[in-house]
């Protein structure tokens, strides 16, 4: 399986989400936003980082880049796609997820491992979990408050598309969310960082040992088997 991952000036995690979809099993892609190719591959990662220096809005004008035409068509078709952090705010300004994320509550930027409750385990990207398991992985943002219409969040409630809930909210997130699916579930955006929790002695720190988290692993490794199976 090959999974691209979109680098944009001021991409700064691309890098570790290349080295975790290696980890995951798959093989990492590169591409590069001013393309208007994919190059065949069968999931996206848009990744972390500060595209053009997040003005105007983080994630806003990323999102009209030249390989976005290419990423909205795929996600439409059904193609699997995770935005992680900068790339969850350019998938809501591509209007690929409903909602939008917003200067962090205190003001300030954010760094430290967070702890999260999986809640959605039918998604492309989070089938490898439990309903309901808490999970640690590392959290960095400035604009990561999570706001929607009163209408968008009882609809994304009442539909089940919340991924994950932050455990002690961090960034005064509506209805403590930290990530959230399209209702067809392939497109998946998530504020917190996966792909820095992949292999021991790089991760969270656990009650085994220091750094020995891995606990985003699995939102790599669930899109590799649910490709697989649908193959």
């Amino acid at each position: 399986m090959r999974i691209g991952v979109v680098t944009f000036p001021g991409s700064l995690d691309d890098r570790d989400a290349q080295r975790a979809i290696r980890l995951a099993g798959a093989e990492p892609v590169a591409l590069w936003h001013g393309e208007h190719d994919l190059h065949g591959v069968d999931a996206l990662v848009l990744p972390g980082g500060f595209s053009y220096g997040d003005y105007l809005r983080a994630g806003a004008i990323a999102s009209l880049s030249p390989i976005m035409a290419e990423v909205i068509d795929a996600a439409n078709g059904g193609m699997p796609v995770l935005g992680i952090c900068n790339g969850f705010q350019m998938l809501t300004e591509a209007h690929l997820l409903e909602g939008g994320l917003i200067r962090n509550e205190q003001g300030r930027f954010i760094c430290r491992d967070q702890s999260l409750r999986i809640e959605n385990v039918t998604s492309d990207w989070t089938t490898g979990f439990t309903s309901n398991q808490e999970i640690t992985i590392p959290l960095k943002n400035g604009e990561g408050s999570f706001m929607a219409s009163a209408e968008t969040l009882a609809r994304l409630e009442g539909e089940g598309r919340i991924i994950a809930r932050y455990l002690g909210n961090p960034n005064g997130s509506q209805n403590d969310i930290a990530g959230v699916t399209n209702a067809r579930g392939n497109v998946v955006g998530l504020m917190p960082h996966p792909e820095h929790a992949v292999e021991a002695g790089f991760g969270p720190d656990t009650a085994e040992a220091m750094s020995s988290g891995v606990d985003g692993l699995t939102f790599f490794t669930s899109v590799i088997a649910r490709t697989l199976v649908t193959a």
